[in-house]
């Protein structure tokens, strides 16, 4: 299992989440953040005072993979994403393994899960 985390613009939204549906995407999570990348933020004028906005909303979509997947879910969120012009935004994908957090459904707390994860 690996997982997947896209940084996407709010209005590439519903494409993406369609696309993963039709790539058998069971479920995914999306969370409202805020940052900026090569965009670095711009200028807006609201009611004649012209004001500078650094962070620019974002959207982070994130699921798990499977390993035979991984390859064709990062393709779809692509092209689903893609306007072709800056601030289309990132994909990650982490490797699952020993020593690393991972979810356990039977961890109730941080320190269980991490405990879990080193045990192996």
């Amino acid at each position: 299992m690996k997982t997947g985390e896209a940084i996407i613009r709010p209005s590439r939204l519903a494409a993406v989440r369609d696309a993963l549906a039709e790539a058998g995407v069971e479920g995914i999570t999306v969370t409202e953040v805020k940052g900026f990348g090569r965009q670095k933020g711009h200028t807006e004028l609201y009611r004649g005072a012209e004001y500078v906005v650094d962070f620019l909303s974002k959207i982070k979509i994130e699921t798990l993979l499977d390993d035979v997947k991984a390859a064709q879910v990062v393709e779809v969120i692509r092209k689903a994403a893609r306007t072709g012009r800056i601030g289309d935004g990132k994909i990650f994908r982490a490797l699952g393994g020993r020593g690393r957090p991972h979810w356990d459904r039977r961890a109730r707390t941080r320190r269980e899960l991490t405990n879990r994860s080193r045990e192996g």
